[in-house]
């Protein structure tokens, strides 16, 4: 028989061995929100699913139950083939714990495929992320990236975790840059994706000295930084890379492509053009429509961009800060690792 766990076991157990959680909800729920690292093998699919609750809501639910056996005992032998490629212990789970993960483990166990089950399913996932988030706490100092947009922070912290350091990409997990620009080539996240992708990473590095981050605003994208996170950035050490303009620019080229998206950027440019001086918005518009892009970025770092950061950047003390001045990413990272072994962390 299968045994049913909570979010807390299902952490420990993840932490001590291999594990592999599979959501037995449809495509469209997993892609939604799911448990991050999970697999998705569902029950019914988005149109089935759609079908089973029409019949719930217009005859009954048991009426509604009986369609879904219908239709999941024709997929049975291909249900079960999946499970059977699986090669580590397992945990299913649906939304909240009730009649499809049921199914999946009851009918794994009868064909000899041992299972856990998820008590709450991802709902009770989400109120243990929540709670986290609230009452957690995370230890690490955060040593934060701070730059002019386009001074390569994201590419730094790329390297910083290939070299085996604790990183968190608070960008990377949102889907979003944090400029006006910034989810043109990714897909942003929900708050619900980011807040589990956030925990999973603090589990991580929970009873590490540091962590990297890089310098953001509360909000990045469609998502807020929980207060766990944001308040401790704000107090932590805060590295400025200083890069001249002509490698920002390149920088921001090299990572943007705005060649792939240009009528992207010129629907995100409406947006801050009315905060630009008249003569010089004129002037980044019609870079923009001839795909001048070199010369858009640079007017816009100078008269947009650059400006604007000053300003955030000018509350923290001095004696909060590091400069790293450099003429490349590949010299400010170097540097970074430098500055950093002298100071009271000691990153070996």
């Amino acid at each position: 028989m299968f045994q049913d766990i909570t979010v807390t076991d299902l952490i420990a157990i993840k932490e001590k061995e291999p594990h592999t959680m599979i959501d037995v909800r449809s495509p469209q729920e997993f892609q939604e929100a799911t448990i991050p690292g999970s697999i998705n093998i569902p029950i019914l699919n988005n149109e089935e699913r759609a079908e089973v609750g029409t019949i719930y809501k217009q005859v009954g639910k048991e009426a509604a139950m009986d369609r879904g056996l219908a239709i999941f005992s024709q997929k049975l032998p291909a249900f079960i083939d999946e499970f059977k490629k699986i090669e580590t212990p397992m945990t299913v789970f649906c939304w909240r714990g009730g009649m499809r993960s049921k199914t999946a483990a009851t009918v794994l166990d009868l064909m000899g495929i041992r299972a856990n089950r998820l008590s709450g399913g991802i709902r009770s996932f989400r109120r243990w992320i929540v709670n986290y988030l609230d009452t957690g706490e995370f230890q690490p100092e955060l040593l934060v990236l701070n730059g002019y947009t386009g001074s390569g922070k994201t590419l730094i912290l790329q390297k910083l975790k290939e070299k085996g350091y604790p990183v968190i990409d608070l960008e990377g997990m949102a889907g979003h840059r944090g400029s006006i620009f910034g989810q043109i080539g990714m897909t942003p996240r929900n708050q619900k994706k980011f807040d589990a992708a956030l925990v999973t990473e603090m589990l991580k590095y929970r009873n590490d000295r540091f962590v990297f981050v890089e310098g953001e605003s509360k909000r990045i994208g469609r998502v807020y930084i929980p207060d766990i996170i944001y308040e401790k950035k704000e107090v932590g050490l805060q590295i400025f890379i200083d890069l001249p303009l002509r490698e920002r620019v390149k920088n921001i080229i090299e990572e943007y492509e705005p060649w792939n998206y240009p009528e992207r950027f010129q629907e995100a440019y409406r947006y801050i053009k009315k905060k630009i001086h008249t003569p010089v918005a004129k002037q980044i518009e019609s870079h923009l429509e001839n795909e001048e892009f070199t010369d858009a970025v640079k007017l816009l770092l100078e008269y947009y961009y650059d400006p604007r950061y000053e300003h955030s950047a000018s509350h923290f003390p001095e004696s909060q800060k590091m400069t790293i001045q450099a003429d490349s990413v590949d010299e400010a990272f170097t540097k970074v690792l430098e500055a950093i072994q002298q100071t009271k962390i000691g990153i070996k």
